[in-house]
């Protein structure tokens, strides 16, 4: 009952032909926009991260310092195609797929030391 008059005001009714082109566009505007913004806060930076992780895998060689994406520190001694073995402690060697090497320290880097000086 309160509705009707409000709805007999509107413009652009159905009866008078509904708008065009241009009315479209003004409506998918902010969503073009959502997906482009979406594009440059999240897809992009990923992908550029993702490329930058594939150059450091293919640059692996034996000696590097690496973390491996579970923590554990290492010393490359072997590299192969997929795989590298990490040696993680004086004679213990790991096989590891190079997709779990999350950084690479440069070579020779010293290991920070526990004791503390007081």
């Amino acid at each position: 009952m309160f509705a009707t008059p409000a709805y007999a005001q509107a413009l652009g009714g159905g009866a008078l032909g509904g708008g065009g082109p241009m009315d479209m566009l003004v409506q998918f505007l902010p969503l073009v926009g959502l997906v482009v913004l979406f594009y440059f806060l999240m897809i992009r930076p990923q992908q550029q991260r993702m490329k930058k992780h594939q150059e450091m895998l293919g640059g692996l060689k034996r000696g590097d310092n690496v973390i491996l994406s579970s923590g554990v520190h290492g010393k490359i001694v072997r590299v192969e195609d997929a795989d590298v073995g990490v040696e993680i402690a004086t004679g213990v060697t790991v096989k590891v797929r190079k997709g779990m090497i999350s950084e690479v320290q440069a070579r020779g880097t010293p290991a920070p030391a526990n004791d503390a000086k007081t």
